[in-house]
């Protein structure tokens, strides 16, 4: 069951391929990340904090503590890309988070 992301927009920017899945990528199928710990905290590939997890939203916390790096894990397979799921609905910011920069979201358009 694929499980969708959204920015505080509503607008589709990340997707796991399964609920508890390691990997994390953006809606064109481009690996954007990984949860190294197995919980809701995401890393870059390179091991950059990307987001957390918050319902079906994907916030980077201004305040998140460092854990270190995790190392590289090896990229996954391409997961195709996931069908349009719709827009979400417009939520507020929760106190100390943002949306994740488009840069992390859409690596190969930043660099």
């Amino acid at each position: 069951m694929t499980v969708y992301l959204h920015d505080s927009q509503g607008v589709w920017i990340a997707f796991r391929t399964e609920p508890r899945a390691r990997d994390l990528f953006n809606p064109d199928g481009d690996w954007i990340g990984w949860f190294p710990w197995g919980d809701d905290d995401a890393v870059t590939p390179g091991g950059d904090y990307l987001g957390t997890i918050r319902g079906d939203r994907l916030f980077a916390q201004s305040s998140h503590r460092y854990r270190g790096n995790p190392g590289y894990p090896g990229a996954p397979s391409y997961p195709g890309t996931a069908p349009y799921p719709g827009a979400a609905s417009y939520t507020g910011l929760p106190d100390d988070c943002d949306d994740v920069p488009s840069s992390f979201l859409w690596p190969h358009l930043a660099s």
